[in-house]
């Protein structure tokens, strides 16, 4: 995974409540704009699951190697 994924999963989740602040804010949504903020939603979204699970192996791995080292 590239380096913006691992350094950016805060700043995903600040950029998605971004986008669904932009929709909250507007009484009328503008179709082209709306799509292109639900396509970069999905993709930051995409994005974070990806590093999610990228986490939990390196949780596991390090739990792997305690557990070696308690017998």
């Amino acid at each position: 995974m590239g380096k913006d994924t691992k350094e950016g999963l805060g700043e995903a989740m600040r950029r998605i409540r971004e986008i669904l602040s932009w929709f909250d804010e507007r009484e009328e949504v503008d179709v082209e704009e709306g799509l292109k903020k639900v396509k970069e939603g999905a993709e930051l979204i995409a994005k974070s699951k990806e590093r999610l699970v990228e986490l939990e192996n390196e949780f596991a791995e390090v739990k792997a190697k305690l557990d070696l080292n308690d017998e």
